[in-house]
């Protein structure tokens, strides 16, 4: 019984259409938690501490790079403008980031704030989703919209670990080529940002995401999914 008497909605249009934009939107809100969980200090310390994790060839060390690329994320997450990032210097004096590495982190950080703006709006929705159809006193449809959800996620996630096993330049070019303009994202092996972030820690970003995503959708679909006999 419904606490709204017997408005059950499962069944009906609305219902339907509950469960569905629930089970839309959970996969692309678990990847952008999972990005979120990323865009921290701990996984640049966890990264740079991975066996095998490339040496600069040009002479930064491994402290050094872990205290700029933590500095770099730092500015992707706060409020100062790119100064934040042009005021560094080497410990000779000569700038960290060059006008073309500058131009590519407002890019960057200006699809990182739409990111996460976007995170918090369809988060919003899928609660204001759930919502509807617990007022509707029909928990029927949450559920099936989750462990939909759960399944797309897993489905999803699991082709993306096989294309970046398969092929990940493929994938990472594809990217890069959808969110930024023209060639503003490659760079010198002499650049900075290819010193601190080298192609093996967005791979292992990747993967990084990857799992915790699945981990998500797939703690979903079998947590909720129906057992035998109930």
């Amino acid at each position: 019984m419904s606490k709204n008497g017997d408005r059950k909605i499962e069944n009906s249009t609305w219902g339907k259409a509950i469960g569905w934009v629930i089970a839309i939107l959970l996969p692309v809100i678990l990847i952008m938690t999972s990005i979120r969980l990323l865009l921290t200090p701990v996984f640049v310390d966890i990264e740079y501490s991975m066996p095998g994790f490339p040496e600069d060839a040009y002479g930064m060390t491994f402290a050094e790079r872990r205290q700029y690329a933590k500095l770099a994320l730092e500015y992707l997450l706060n409020d100062e403008n790119v100064s934040f990032l042009d005021d560094q210097r080497f410990e000779d004096g000569t700038p960290l980031y060059n006008e073309r590495e500058l131009g590519h982190m407002e890019d960057v950080k200006d699809l990182a704030k739409m990111g996460m703006t976007v995170w918090l709006l369809l988060a919003a929705l899928l609660v204001g989703g759930v919502a509807a159809a617990w007022h509707f006193g029909d928990w029927e449809v949450v559920r099936a919209g989750l462990l939909r959800g759960g399944q797309i996620t897993v489905g999803l996630i699991v082709a993306v670990l096989v294309f970046v096993a398969l092929s990940f330049n493929a994938l990472f070019t594809g990217f890069h080529r959808i969110f930024f303009e023209g060639d503003t994202w490659l760079f010198q092996f002499t650049d900075t940002l290819i010193r601190l972030f080298p192609l093996r820690f967005w791979q292992d970003v990747f993967i990084a995401l990857g799992l915790l995503t699945l981990l998500g959708g797939a703690a979903l679909w079998l947590g909720l999914r129906k057992r035998r006999g109930k």
